[in-house]
C-alpha cells in the first residue's frame, strides 16, 4: 500500500491530474515552429511575386513612388541586380521591381529599339520575374510627351504589356473655400491632351496605347503631408493585372489594407473550423499540442498576406500567445489583424 508520502498518482498515460488541468496543461507543451515555416513556404508559393516595371528618366521620382505604394526603400536596399545597361531588378519574396531608364537624349539608338533590347533581356529571366504591369513615369510639369515617350509606350503595348501613364511630382493646389485639391492650368491642359491626344501639326488623333493616366505625388511641395493619387494608381494597377497575379499585387502593396483583410478572412475561418473540430475530438494528449500547429499555420498565412517579417511573427511574445490561447480558437492577435 502506498503511503501519503508517495509520488502523485498518475493516470494510464503516466500524467498527473495537474497535467490534465487546463490551467497547467500548456506549460508541459513545447511549441514546434515547423508548422509556421511550412505554412509560410506554402503561402508564398501560392501567392507568388508581383513584378512591376517602372520606366522613366532620372529624377522622375520612381523610387519615391515605390516607397509610397509598396513600403520598400530603394535607398536602403542599395543597387539592384544589374541585368543590362539601363535595367536593374530589385526583389523580395512578394515584389519584383524592374527599374528601366527612359530614353537617353542624344542616343544613336531609336527609343523603341533601345526599349526592345531591354525587354528582350528581361524576357530571358526566370518565369517568376516576368513583368505584369508597367508604370511609365513622366514629370507632370514636363507638360508634354516626347516622340521618344510615345514610341516606347507603343513598343510596350506591342509586346503585350499593359501600361499606366503616371504623372509624378504633381503640385496639388487646395481650394481654400471648397477644400478640394486641383492642379495648375498647365498640368490640366496636359491631362486633357493625354485623354484625347492629337498631332499638333495635323490636328489628327494619334494612338498612344496606355490604359489610364494617373496624377500622383508622394508629398506636397514643402516635402510634407500624404501623397495624392496613389490610391487610384493602386486600384488601376490591380484592375489591369493578370487574374492569376492580382492576389500577389494585393499582398505586395501597402496602401489598401481592406484587400489584405479580405484575403485573410478565409484563412482565419478555415483555422477556426479546424481548431473547433480538433478540440472536439477526445484524444489522449493536451489540446495545445493539436491546436498550436493550426494556429501557427494561420499566423504564417496571415504574415504572408500582410507581408510581415518571419522574425516578428515568431517572436517569443507571439509564440507565448499561441501556447496560452484558449482551446478551440485561433490566437486573438492573429484574428484582429
Amino acid at each position: 500500500m502506498s503511503s501519503s508520502t508517495d509520488s502523485p498518482t498518475r493516470d494510464l498515460r503516466g500524467e498527473t491530474p495537474m497535467a490534465n488541468d487546463p490551467a497547467h496543461r500548456s506549460e508541459s507543451v513545447e511549441i514546434d515552429e515547423q508548422p509556421f515555416l511550412d505554412a509560410t513556404v506554402e503561402a508564398k508559393s501560392k501567392y507568388g511575386r508581383f513584378n512591376l516595371a517602372i520606366i522613366g528618366g532620372s529624377g522622375v521620382g520612381k523610387s519615391s513612388l515605390v516607397n509610397a505604394v509598396f513600403g520598400r526603400d530603394w535607398a536602403k536596399v542599395g543597387k539592384g541586380l544589374p541585368v543590362t545597361r539601363g535595367v536593374q531588378y530589385f526583389n523580395d519574396d512578394s515584389l519584383g521591381i524592374w527599374d528601366v531608364e527612359g530614353f537617353e537624349i542624344g542616343s544613336q539608338v531609336p527609343p523603341a529599339e533601345q526599349l526592345r533590347t531591354h525587354l528582350d533581356a528581361i524576357s530571358k529571366s526566370s518565369k517568376v520575374q516576368q513583368i505584369s504591369v508597367v508604370w511609365y513615369c513622366v514629370k507632370a510639369n514636363d507638360d508634354r510627351l516626347t516622340p521618344a515617350d510615345i514610341a516606347m509606350i507603343r513598343e510596350l503595348d506591342a509586346q503585350g504589356l499593359p501600361v499606366i501613364l503616371v504623372l509624378t511630382k504633381v503640385d496639388w493646389i487646395k481650394n481654400p473655400i471648397t477644400g478640394q485639391h486641383g492642379v495648375a492650368k498647365g498640368v490640366e491642359k496636359f491631362v486633357e491632351w493625354l485623354n484625347a491626344p492629337v498631332d499638333p501639326q495635323t490636328n489628327l488623333p494619334i494612338d498612344i496605347p496606355y490604359r489610364s493616366v494617373i496624377l500622383t505625388s508622394t508629398q506636397d511641395k514643402h516635402g510634407k503631408g500624404k501623397g495624392h493619387g496613389l490610391g487610384e494608381l493602386v486600384a488601376d494597377t490591380l484592375a489591369i493585372s493578370p487574374d492569376n497575379e492580382k492576389d500577389a499585387f494585393r499582398i505586395a502593396q501597402r496602401l489598401n489594407l481592406p484587400w489584405k483583410r479580405e484575403l485573410a478572412r478565409p484563412v482565419i475561418a478555415a483555422a477556426t473550423t479546424a481548431a473547433a473540430g480538433a478540440a472536439a475530438v477526445p484524444v489522449p494528449i493536451a489540446d495545445a499540442a493539436i491546436l498550436a500547429p493550426i494556429q501557427l499555420g494561420m499566423m504564417a498565412r496571415i504574415a504572408t498576406i500582410y507581408d510581415l517579417e518571419i522574425k516578428t511573427m515568431m517572436s517569443a511574445g507571439a509564440l507565448a500567445q499561441v501556447e496560452h490561447s484558449s482551446p478551440g480558437a485561433p490566437s486573438p492577435a492573429a484574428c484582429s489583424s
